[in-house]
């Protein structure tokens, strides 16, 4: 799902599925048609770019981060075994050799010679402290190490036992099958083939970590910008909170010759507004911006859209015994005009959601996109919508049911989402919907993590080019499964899909996986987001990919 903005050529790669021809996009600026403060060089200078983000970084610690923007900066300062190149392809970086065992069960990575920005060699064992670390310190990504990811051997039971609560020893540890062989050589065991396993290790998750540096600075490691080292293509020279972050080139990157940025900068909190205002005045090179400033930049030559990876949906609780009664939840989904909302609110190429995979994620050994393969599971019927309900007052022995409906404040589009959907659901005789308004960081680790929601409007960016990454949230024991789902057929269906062979079958699988949950409606699918955002049409190389890192600055070069 992932596709260079600026690049002209187009080429086909797939990994587990993943067709790049068919996801990778190019949108060329036009002619400079706008002023030269729209169109001419940022405030820091012709060789500096600057990102605006809505959001703030959460940190750097690929232990601990989980987020897009945070991926963004942590991404423009470390490499992983594997990167993307300039079309978005996925392609070597620490590692300048990958082999695997005929089995598929055994990967052995040889790594070039970098360097971290203290100077020190870029080692096997960092990947396996990282890895380790991530598992010990139970990271928001670490489940992403057993068989909802990497299926790497021994991560099941070492995640197992700190769901228990134990506490895990570096003798515990070291049975994970991540191994350096030599300073230059990491060897990983899996416990089944995993054919995206390429694309996996471009995620922040499998990233290196200098263990000696990371336990100096403890608590704090990633928390600022002196706290963090580099081995990629850039260094962290500044960081505010909640204002900027300032990189520079790091002139020690392995692959410094393609790195035309003498600096990057990111603004942070933007508003969409502020950001297209600053984008005007010459101070952000590329601002993504939201429905209500459509209609105003549509016609610049500075204004792109394309497809995100990201699905908007709405987690129903099922702790609240209302909504295990599954008309209810029915009816909720048949209220919405997803067409409507996306077309006519939005604008902004977000298209309605008909499932829980999205599509152009994922390339079946058919040649067919999973979503067209797939059912299709949304309608919007409103009499249909009063008479589930009816059917659910009814079962449930009460004349109305009111519902908590939560969303965050600071994660455009998700309060105008919400808005339209109180809108929709009001409209239903016997239902009652209470706003509750919190930010992203609240609703995630706060009232979804200790189950204080009735409907959360969420969202979901896809890890890796796979069906698993949105189907494996509705497993039993999934950290994501807030709304405490448990289905035993599902999670039989998702014990086979981790373990089979065989491509057809393991297809096969997925789709009645989805239809399973939908027909429960455990999630509510609303809309695959698009993005319109203002780029400077001086500028070439960004590379975005909806799945995992969003964007790559590693090619970005601004023409004079």
């Amino acid at each position: 799902m992932y596709f260079n903005i600026y690049t002209c050529s187009q080429n086909e790669h797939n990994l587990g599925g993943f067709d790049m021809k068919k996801l990778l996009s190019v949108l060329m600026a036009g002619t400079m048609a706008l002023s030269l403060a729209a169109c001419g060089s940022s405030s820091g200078g012709d060789n500096t770019f600057t990102f605006a983000s809505e959001l703030d970084i959460k940190n750097l610690d690929s232990c601990d981060a989980d987020d897009g923007t945070s991926f963004n900066a942590m991404h423009a300062v470390i490499d992983g075994l594997m990167g993307v190149d300039e079309d978005g392809n996925v392609t070597n970086a620490i590692a300048e050799e990958h082999t695997v065992s005929d089995d598929g069960l055994t990967h052995t990575f040889k790594l070039r010679d970098a360097k971290w920005s203290n100077g020190e060699p870029v080692t096997a064992q960092d990947f396996v402290y990282a890895w380790q670390r991530i598992i010990k310190n139970v990271g928001n990504y670490a489940y992403m190490m057993g068989s909802d990811g990497a299926h790497i051997t021994g991560a099941d039971e070492l995640i197992a036992k700190t769901n228990n609560g134990e506490e895990l020893t570096q003798e515990d540890l070291d049975t994970l099958g991540a191994k350096a062989e030599d300073d230059q050589t990491l060897v990983v065991t899996l416990t089944s083939p995993v054919s995206y396993f390429e694309e996996l290790m471009t995620f922040p998750c499998y990233y290196p970590i200098n263990e000696e540096f990371a336990e100096v600075q403890g608590s704090g490691y990633a928390k600022s910008a002196d706290a963090i080292l580099s081995n990629g293509a850039f260094v962290m020279e500044s960081w505010t909170p909640g204002s900027t972050a300032t990189f520079v080139k790091n002139e020690d990157y392995w692959n410094a010759d393609q790195v035309k940025l003498d600096k990057l900068v990111m603004n942070l909190v933007q508003e969409p507004t502020v950001a297209a205002q600053n984008f005007d005045s010459g101070n952000n090179d590329f601002a993504p911006i939201n429905s209500d400033l459509v209609d105003q930049y549509k016609d610049d030559d500075s204004f792109i859209t394309f497809k995100e990876g990201f699905l908007f949906y709405i987690q129903p609780n099922f702790q609240n015994t209302d909504l295990q009664n599954l008309n209810l939840r029915k009816a909720l989904s048949l209220a919405i005009d997803r067409e409507d909302f996306a077309t006519n609110v939005l604008k902004d190429g977000s298209i309605e959601a008909n499932g829980f995979v999205p599509e152009d994620l994922s390339i079946g050994p058919n040649g067919q996109d999973f979503r067209d393969d797939a059912k299709d599971f949304t309608t919007y019927d409103v009499e249909a919508a009063q008479t589930a309900l009816n059917q659910a007052l009814q079962e449930l022995g009460k004349s109305e049911i009111t519902l908590k409906l939560m969303y965050g404040t600071d994660e455009s589009p998700m309060d105008t989402m919400a808005t339209y959907l109180q809108n929709a659901f009001t409209k239903l005789d016997g239902l009652n919907i209470e706003m509750v308004a919190t930010t992203k960081q609240d609703r995630i680790y706060n009232k979804q993590a200790n189950g204080e929601f009735d409907l959360s409007c969420t969202r979901w960016g896809p890890d890796y080019g796979d069906a698993t990454t949105y189907l494996n949230l509705m497993k039993s024991d999934n950290v994501n499964n807030y709304g405490k789902w448990v289905n035993a057929d599902y999670d039989a269906l998702m014990n086979q899909i981790s373990t089979e062979s065989n491509v057809e079958t393991r297809w096969n699988l997925m789709l009645q996986a989805e239809e399973l949950a939908m027909n429960e409606y455990v999630n509510i699918p609303v809309f695959q987001k698009g993005t319109s955002a203002l780029e400077n049409t001086s500028v070439k190389g960004l590379v975005f990919r909806p799945v995992g890192v969003p964007y790559t600055f590693n090619y970005v070069s601004k023409e004079a």
